[in-house]
């Protein structure tokens, strides 16, 4: 995978039809990163953005945007988890479109300082948001079937107990504080890849970066938030690209959609389910074309799910 194609946001064209800028329109990019969809949103219409950011560096990169946008983008620190708190008393208290790209930022992978990849070394970090528990920490203080569940869960790696053994061996005699470490670890207890496979140690960083930053967590949240947020008629498009992400989406729009299957065929109605607040647009995800995976080959494993919002008042449940 090129370093450009990473740079390029992912099915930008299916996002930007899905919410359909107009002039005066209100809309929230969840997942800032480098403003891809930001950018394409206000360069379709005379409308304006709320961008939300947990990595403080993504609101620096963020302000050159901004200053262009000449008022028309408006930039917030924090997790999207929080959004809904976030919009309070300012124009985006609700909007048109929401859009998220669940994916990482590609910065933050190109950075060793972050600590994110097994590619190159750095600090054994992956904080987001720059602050609270970082990886090092996990694979120091942990015990070995909590590293285990953590690698099995968030990444489904199936040599998670190996993996969680061979680290805890590890620090007896050395911290582990760099990813290099973390990396040569894990390959000592893995096979070798074979062509064209993922490297072995792909699940374990991707499940340490997802406990790290609670990110189905907060996807859960801000799926709720979203929920608030959205007019009648507003439009929620939610690029996922892998199968904990997207379950966690499906799950909540097809609760909220009323589309969730129900125990039995042969069991009556029970009358007082509350009405559904999306209405799926279309019903099944949206792949990539073929010519995206093309040039940008990290679009591989997206799906973008597309709902839009009914007039029935938001739910206080949390997803099914």
């Amino acid at each position: 995978m090129s370093d450009t194609s990473l740079h390029i946001p992912v099915m930008l064209d299916e996002v930007i039809c899905a919410l359909a800028p107009a002039d005066t329109g209100l809309f929230i990019d969840a997942t800032f990163g480098n403003g891809g969809y930001s950018r394409a949103i206000l360069s379709s219409a005379s409308c304006s953005v709320a961008a939300i950011d947990r990595d403080p560096d993504a609101i620096l990169r963020g302000q050159e945007l901004n200053d262009a946008a000449h008022g028309r983008l408006s930039l917030f620190e924090g997790p999207f988890s929080q959004m809904a708190e976030m919009m309070e008393n300012t124009p985006f208290a609700k909007v048109d479109g929401i859009v998220f790209d669940l994916g990482v930022c590609s910065t933050q992978l190109d950075q060793p300082e972050r600590g994110f990849s097994f590619r190159q070394d750095g600090p054994l970090d992956m904080r987001m948001s720059k602050d609270g528990t970082d990886a090092a920490h996990i694979v120091n203080h942990f015990g070995e079937a909590d590293i285990a569940n953590i690698l099995w869960r968030y990444g489904e790696e199936r040599a998670s107990r190996r993996i969680a053994r061979a680290i805890v061996q590890a620090r007896l005699n050395a911290p582990i504080e760099r990813t290099a470490q973390l990396t040569n670890i894990i390959h000592s207890v893995m096979p070798r890849p074979k062509p064209g496979q993922a490297d072995s140690a792909t699940r374990s960083f991707q499940a340490l970066r997802i406990y790290v930053n609670a990110e189905l967590e907060e996807i859960e949240a801000a799926l709720i938030a979203a929920e608030k947020l959205l007019k009648p008629g507003g439009i929620l498009a939610v690029v996922s690209f892998h199968s904990l992400e997207d379950r966690i989406v499906k799950l909540f729009l097809a609760d909220r959609s009323g589309a969730k299957a129900r125990p039995s065929r042969h069991l009556p109605d029970v009358g007082n389910e509350a009405p559904p607040t999306f209405t799926l647009t279309p019903r099944k995800p949206i792949p990539p074309t073929d010519a995206e995976i093309g040039i940008n080959p990290r679009s591989r494993s997206a799906k973008l799910r597309v709902a839009q919002r009914t007039n029935a008042p938001a739910l206080l449940q949390e997803v099914a």
